[in-house]
């Protein structure tokens, strides 16, 4: 009897199905997040050799790493802010909800005008009328076209005297996400608040409000101009860091289709 997983394994060995990679690489110059004096910031990827080939190891090279658990794709558990810190950490979210279907929002047109746009509850509530109810236990994916901007540090972070500017979420559209049946929340962007999330009431409101609701966050992605508006899977796979508020992660898409 063909079984489901019998019929996705011909689909990936014929092209019917195709795997996108939707992780920006992580190296010693991807862009991290910098918030302001007097606040403490997270450290860039580093590698230490421990051997190359050499005396310290003839036959094999290996290095440590030394990076944040917040650099890079990474996600974001409950357990990273105040509102969710008696939540999951990220070795106890459940397997089965870093799998699941791709909902896309397409706002690259309002954010080549604004690098400061804002989704509202209004642009969610359009999405819906068109595409119809969000699936439980969705992704939604923000696209942005932010990951064009992944080799210049400077203009990821689209900082001036007032901060950051890059696109993300209001208050209210925050709420309406954390009272929503998805799984979580991926960007572009290096965080899943906008720039100027600081100034806002509560601060950076999708941590706030999303993460205390038992749902997660992906940042930094890329490829997102390979997904449909619907019918994607995605997989998200951190690291399983026992305690840890968060962990880079490998996050892959299944997409029907030719690649």
């Amino acid at each position: 009897m063909t079984t489901t997983l019998d019929s996705l394994l011909t689909d990936l060995a014929s092209g019917a199905v195709h795997v996108v990679d939707l992780t920006a690489p992580l190296s010693p110059s991807t862009p991290v997040l910098q918030l302001p004096a007097p606040f403490a910031n997270t450290i860039p990827l580093s590698l230490e050799p421990v051997s190359n080939f050499d005396d310290d190891g003839p036959g094999w090279g290996w290095n440590n790493i030394h990076t944040g658990e917040h650099t890079g794709t990474h996600v974001d558990a409950p357990a990273h802010w105040a509102t969710g810190r008696d939540g999951h950490t990220v070795d106890t979210i459940p397997p089965g909800r870093l799998v699941g279907p791709a909902v896309v929002l397409d706002f690259r047109d309002e954010v080549s005008r604004d690098p400061d746009f804002l989704l509202e509850p209004a642009h969610l509530d359009a999405h819906v009328a068109e595409h119809g109810p969000l699936p439980d236990g969705a992704w939604l994916v923000f696209r942005t076209g932010w990951s064009a901007r992944n080799h210049d540090a400077d203009a990821f972070l689209n900082a001036d005297d007032s901060g950051p500017h890059t696109p993300g979420v209001s208050v209210a559209g925050a709420e309406w996400l954390a009272a929503s049946s998805i799984t979580g929340f991926a960007v572009e962007t290096v965080g899943v608040d906008a720039g100027q999330a600081g100034g806002m009431d509560p601060m950076f409101p999708v941590h706030y409000h999303l993460l205390g609701a038992d749902k997660y966050g992906v940042t930094q992605l890329q490829n997102l101009d390979r997904l449909p508006a619907t019918g994607a899977v995605l997989v998200v796979s951190p690291l399983p860091i026992v305690g840890g508020t968060g962990s880079p992660a490998r996050v892959l898409a299944f997409v029907p289709g030719a690649a």
